[in-house]
């Protein structure tokens, strides 16, 4: 399946990226989870910083524009088949790196994707 690692994760249940790493979970897509703060969504552990990881397919975005910023060589790098802009995560300096480093470029809602079976 789609490892998907989702950029922004939060343990507040009310944070859309709260959300997306259950739906990951419940639809037993694997997921890895990067935020601002270590914790743990449901037994998935939130990691900080850029760890190094092998195999993502999907990123998809939690962060503002601003916040992107620190993370373009790391997620770039992390060379993932395609990168999901949440609604307000939309940039467009990082979406032009992303497509000249030839990686696909959505700008959706992961959530709707997920429910809709567009994932």
């Amino acid at each position: 399946m789609k490892k998907t690692l989702v950029l922004g994760a939060s343990t507040n249940p009310s944070r859309y990226s709260f959300q997306a790493v259950m739906q990951f979970k419940q639809l037993d897509i694997e997921v890895v989870a990067i935020g601002n703060k270590e914790g743990e969504i449901a037994g998935i552990p939130i990691l900080i910083g850029k760890p190094g990881l092998d195999g993502i397919h999907t990123v998809t975005l939690y962060l503002n524009p601003q916040r992107q910023e620190e993370y373009y060589d790391y997620v770039i790098g992390l060379n993932p088949k395609r990168i999901i802009f949440n609604p307000g995560t939309e940039n467009a300096v990082f979406i032009k790196k992303i497509r000249e480093a030839g990686i696909d470029v959505e700008i959706a809602c992961n959530l709707v994707m997920l429910a809709t079976g567009q994932y």
